[in-house]
């Protein structure tokens, strides 16, 4: 009897290892090109992965981290990625009104939490200051580009803008005097700010097309939407089964902060003063008039789009203009 309980209950486990094995291999391949790593809003993807929340949705996620969303972008349209996060909504508007064949499928923020901070012994006060300095962005067609734009434009300022990339990047070439004016967003430069060693001076939200407008996007290319619909539709639930995770207690909160190497009441911070659950909603799209006019004023594009262009651009039923 010993003997036959341990050949059945080998038998299982090779039956049960098999059903796994055969479960991994269905997994459907989705590669995902992310604009600022570590970023709350940026890192839903790969704390639903690590939660396991898309493979229960069928998909195995690689996730490729850029410098910015133009980079983001250029990755989707060239093929090289299947999804992008975190595009610059001015960028896509420009790049389909040239023929780029992108489709927006979500919201990747709603309003904007980036800061512009200087130096502690700058002697820029405040960014109406920046008359004859540089300021930072990230890469060309990013949400941070707009920004750059969107502060010249209402200084009325000579302003150099500079493509520093990311919040790392950034951080340095203003320590070391490379740039005088640099970009951030929580958690990012945080710690700096408490010990002294630089100062914010404004934020995004002090421009008047960031407040209730959606600066960045989901975006897919238009071949992977035709040809991979069901893909999409899995991908887009799991990301929003991630949000409901991240927002629901502290268990997602926790592999925020652990990811991001901060503590947990930092990473709190971060997501309930900064990244509130309105402002990730992937299924509103707010502002599109005013982000199209404020796309052809910084020459992303030459004219606003038609009705019947923002509805094959837009996958989202909650757009509004």
């Amino acid at each position: 009897m010993m003997h036959m309980t341990r050949r059945v209950a080998i038998a299982v486990a090779f039956l049960v290892s098999s059903g796994v094995s055969a479960w991994a291999q269905d997994l459907e391949k989705v590669v995902v090109a992310i604009g600022q790593g570590g970023k709350f809003d940026a890192s839903i993807t790969e704390l639903g992965v690590k939660k396991g929340l898309f493979k229960e949705h069928g998909l195995d996620v690689d996730i490729l981290y850029t410098e910015g969303g133009g980079e983001t972008q250029q990755i989707v349209i060239s093929g090289s990625a299947d999804l992008g996060i975190a595009v610059g909504t001015q960028g896509v508007m420009g790049a389909f009104s040239k023929g780029a064949p992108i489709r927006i499928i979500g919201s990747a923020a709603n309003g904007d939490d980036a800061y512009y901070y200087v130096k502690a012994d700058s002697p820029i006060k405040a960014m109406s200051d920046a008359k004859g300095n540089t300021l930072a962005y990230s890469r060309n067609g990013s949400s941070t580009h707009t920004f750059a734009l969107g502060f010249k434009n209402l200084l009325g300022a000579d302003v150099e803008l500079v493509a520093t990339g990311g919040p790392p990047a950034t951080l340095t070439a203003v320590m070391s005097n490379q740039v005088d004016i640099g970009w951030s967003a929580p958690p990012f430069g945080l710690e700096q700010i408490q010990k002294g060693q630089i100062r914010r001076i404004a934020t995004s939200r002090d421009l008047p097309s960031v407040k209730d407008h959606t600066v960045r996007l989901i975006i897919t290319n238009l071949q992977t939407l035709e040809k991979r619909p069901e893909m999409v539709k899995k991908f887009m639930d799991a990301y929003r089964a991630s949000i409901e995770w991240l927002y629901s207690g502290d268990e997602g909160l926790q592999a925020y902060a652990e990811m991001a190497k901060i503590d947990l009441e930092t990473a709190r911070m971060v997501r309930d003063e900064f990244d509130t659950r309105d402002y990730v909603d992937p299924d509103v799209m707010l502002g599109v008039g005013d982000l199209m006019k404020e796309a052809i004023e910084f020459k992303y594009m030459d004219k606003v789009l038609t009705k019947e262009q923002l509805d094959e651009l837009i996958m989202i039923d909650g757009w509004k203009m």
